[in-house]
């Protein structure tokens, strides 16, 4: 039988496309009927390493990504709601979750694959309900998923009477070794296990392959898998490389020990290839499964050894942003109302401070476009935001409390002060997305202009950090100061929106550019003036 190459490449390459298309649909379907709480789900459920496992499988699951849990799960740990055992707990369960793909897989309803399509194409297309769409997302995902294993088996089917390939699946059975390699290295090529995975059962439902071959081919697809956390690490925080680093000894130590059991493990699925009549799509997703409930069952006992040698190879500050407060303990409300306003002046305290870092990240991200700066300044707006809700609940509960009438008016001051900080949280947010507009639409901003935002974010971070000062020492001469700033930030803008009018009007700047440069200088400016209500809070009342 001649060998049709250009049908088996087009219909491989093309079935695997419509697969991983068929993967991003189901998980982003998934995720908005779950209510996109994902992030929720991981920070409530991950007091410890146990309930991070089932965490792991839930949200992998939802997102059919185990990927996309360890991205998740990294941004945990970096903004300080998860430790680096509680990760480690996730991303294990995260392995796990992942192969209820290939579960799927092995439902074999591949036949209805294109009314499957069909259906939930109608779904997005004839209703406007966004929980009708996300469901018809989801099933158009699903059928998608089963069209393009389809094509794939349909393209690999040819292969099995090629003497190159029999000889190589030969060969990987007797060198076990060279099957982890080959899995590995198209895992990193093709940036998904279950992906990989879906070959392989097609592979193996082809007769292309046996199961002695297959299976460390398995093993080779969950080393691959760990390429997307260590391309997520570079350049990243200590936090992540250390969770992408103890994704990789996760999957290698499951990987060589299951190797050396190799003969035993073969045996353990052919038994329950026979014991449950298993179809061949089906013995890989059992093998898949078994492997990675197994090898979480051999390593969660050392949790502790793996984040232990985590720290160690990775040595540094393990949390850049703290989302939890620190000084909020509720047993002064009962005790002491004035003592606990105390405490809420402190954590707001070191709310302005991070409002103060946040800004000077997104002036950092304005001046490099790196992306770092962004992601640093967005993770201090989610705790800006994390700490608003804490410090006012906690203020909230105070004022059940019987209390004098000047701590009513601290109470009053401080509630207020929360409220701006936030504010300040909001607006460079704005900014990073004029910013990101900026570098997404090639916004090309003259050097006069940059200059003039630079002074104004200048200004604005001294005046916000001086704010800051005087709210903490109760300082008349400091909050007169920001005052006068704030005049000053005023002035500033008036000028330089004259002066941007006039490089306009002389062809020296874009339209594009100009919206983003007066809308940085009108954010800078409300931050000014959120800067001066906390300065008039402190002019106003002297006792805070």
């Amino acid at each position: 039988m001649e060998l049709d190459l250009q049908s088996l490449l087009f219909d491989f390459i093309g079935g695997l496309g419509i697969f991983l298309l068929g993967i991003k649909y189901m998980g982003e379907g998934l995720q908005k009927s779950a209510g996109d709480r994902l992030r929720n789900i991981l920070d409530r459920f991950t007091s410890n390493p146990l309930l991070g496992v089932l965490a792991g499988i839930v949200v992998t699951i939802l997102i059919q990504s185990s990927s996309g849990t360890t991205v998740l799960t990294v941004g945990l740990v970096n903004a300080g709601f998860m430790s680096l055992r509680q990760a480690i707990g996730v991303i294990m369960g995260a392995n796990i979750g992942t192969t209820v793909t290939a579960f799927i897989i092995g439902i074999d309803i591949g036949e209805y694959a294109l009314p499957i399509m069909a259906a939930g194409a109608m779904l997005l297309f004839f209703f406007k309900h966004k929980k009708v769409n996300a469901l018809g997302q989801t099933i158009f995902g699903f059928g998608s998923l089963f069209f393009g294993l389809e094509l794939m088996s349909s393209g690999m089917s040819p292969l099995r009477s090629l003497e190159v390939f029999q000889e190589l699946t030969v060969r990987m059975s007797d060198q076990p070794i060279l099957g982890v390699l080959i899995g590995t290295v198209f895992t990193l090529i093709v940036q998904s296990s279950s992906a990989t995975i879906g070959i392989l059962q097609g592979l193996y439902s082809e007769g292309a392959i046996e199961l002695q071959a297959a299976i460390p081919v398995l093993f080779g697809d969950n080393l691959g898998t760990t390429i997307t956390a260590i391309l997520a690490a570079i350049g990243a925080s200590v936090a992540a490389k250390r969770a992408a680093l103890t994704h990789v000894v996760f999957n290698l130590v499951g990987s060589t020990v299951f190797l050396l059991l190799l003969g035993l493990f073969t045996q353990f699925v052919v038994l329950l290839q026979g014991q449950f009549n298993l179809n061949p799509e089906m013995t890989i997703a059992f093998a898949h499964g078994s492997f990675n409930i197994a090898n979480t069952i051999i390593q969660f006992p050392f949790i502790a050894g793996l984040a232990w040698l985590a720290t160690k190879l990775i040595p540094g500050q393990d949390v850049i942003i703290e989302y939890k407060p620190k000084h909020l303990d509720p047993i002064f409300i009962q005790q002491s109302p004035s003592v606990a306003l105390g405490q809420a002046k402190s954590e707001i305290v070191r709310m302005g401070e991070y409002a103060s870092k946040g800004m000077e990240e997104t002036q950092n991200y304005l001046g490099t476009h790196l992306q770092k700066h962004s992601e640093v300044a967005m993770q201090v707006e989610g705790a800006l935001n994390n700490l608003d809700r804490e410090i006012t609940n906690y203020l909230v509960e105070i004022s059940s409390r019987s209390m004098s009438e000047q701590e009513s008016g601290t109470h009053t001051n401080l509630m207020d002060t929360v409220r701006d900080i936030e504010r300040m949280g909001d607006h460079f947010e704005n900014i990073i997305e004029l910013i990101d507009y900026q570098i997404s639409n090639k916004v090309a901003i003259t050097e006069q202009a940059q200059e003039d935002l630079n002074n104004m974010f200048d200004l604005t971070i001294l005046t916000v950090k001086q704010a800051i000062k005087a709210f903490e020492s109760e300082d008349r001469e400091q909050a007169l100061a920001v005052v006068q700033k704030e005049d000053q930030i005023d002035r500033m803008e008036r000028t330089y929106r004259k002066k941007h009018i006039i490089r306009v009007n002389e062809g020296k700047c874009s339209a594009s550019a100009g919206i983003v440069f007066v809308d940085i200088l009108s954010n800078l400016e409300r931050i000014g003036d959120h800067a001066v209500n906390i300065a008039e809070e402190v002019l106003g009342e002297s006792s805070l």
